[in-house]
């Protein structure tokens, strides 16, 4: 999207990405050509540092986390370390180099975790359940802090589930889409899954880029929630997903306790309004649409192979 608007995009990357590059970088490579990419780590505040100044950016678009919540119950230390120190870098970084830089932080739904508010917007107590969640609480205040202390242009979009094709397959939404695509190519016969009860506010990634984008055009920094106000199981997903393929998906899922995570939320769904009124901005693509185009992607790069 910065491309088509005519931006010079810059990405840190980790060396061991840069060094597996096919792997790590596929789902980029038809615009890799078209950015520059810097090796760094969000646990370095000297690299960190070292390319802001460099760059000397007009924005800063922080999405870089340990971002899949299952694993943050597994390895609680890195998740925190390279959650809160990688925003404290940046935002130091920026206070110390450029207070006219513009910085987005990539905030979470998982910060409202257990409320008992819904739906959840800007002022709605967090709770959250999972040390990610926690992660982003932190990283939140931080940005919040920065903005009120140095008078820098930090914003927070507080967004809800958002996903396309180029989820990462650890995630259950692109797990589902890669399975029903497998099963329907006779390369798969279950998919394992925790809690099928569980339900979210999924929106298409794609539409939630143009809101980070939007947030950091307004004149006065401030902190939104994007999401589609609306709510879906995983349950829901998998109906969707292998009806699309003509199958029934009761006869393909096996349910794995050891996928339920320890502490799971309440009904999380977004209340927009203030995205709407402000930015001008609502979700443009369905659940159905959006499950539905997961599968198609993942079936046809199945059939490439």
């Amino acid at each position: 999207m910065l491309l088509k608007k005519n931006y010079e995009v810059h990405g840190i990357i980790r060396h061991v990405a840069l060094e597996n590059s096919t792997n790590r970088l596929s789902r980029i490579k038809h615009l890799i050509k078209k950015i520059t990419l810097h090796p760094a780590s969000m646990e370095s505040f000297p690299s960190i540092y070292k390319i802001i100044k460099k760059i000397q950016p007009d924005e800063i678009y922080h999405l870089a986390a340990q971002s899949y919540v299952g694993y943050s119950f597994q390895d609680e230390f890195s998740t925190l370390n390279t959650n809160i120190n990688g925003t404290h870098y940046v935002l130091s970084s920026v206070a110390e180099i450029n207070k006219d830089i513009k910085f987005y932080f990539a905030a979470s739904s998982e910060m409202f975790g257990n409320t008992n508010i819904s739906p959840q917007k800007e002022d709605t107590p967090f709770n959250p359940r999972s040390v990610y969640g926690i992660s982003k609480v932190a990283g939140y205040n931080l940005t919040k802090n920065y903005r009120e202390t140095y008078n820098i242009h930090a914003s927070s979009g507080i967004l809800f589930n958002h996903e396309s094709p180029r989820r990462g397959p650890e995630f259950v939404t692109r797990k589902i889409s890669l399975g029903v695509a497998k099963i329907k190519l006779g390369l798969q016969k279950k998919i394992k899954l925790g809690n099928i009860k569980s339900k979210r506010d999924w929106g298409y990634a794609k539409d939630y880029v143009e809101a980070i984008w939007k947030i950091l055009q307004q004149k006065n920094p401030d902190d939104y929630v994007i999401g589609t106000e609306k709510n879906y199981s995983v349950e829901n997903f998998l109906e969707i997903a292998f009806d699309h393929v003509n199958l029934d998906y009761k006869k393909y899922i096996e349910i794995d306790k050891n996928l339920i995570r320890p502490s799971d939320i309440n009904l999380l769904v977004a209340n927009t309004k203030k995205a709407k009124k402000v930015l001008k901005w609502k979700h443009k693509t369905s659940f159905i649409k959006l499950v539905k185009m997961m599968v198609d992607h993942d079936i046809k790069e199945l059939n490439k192979k």
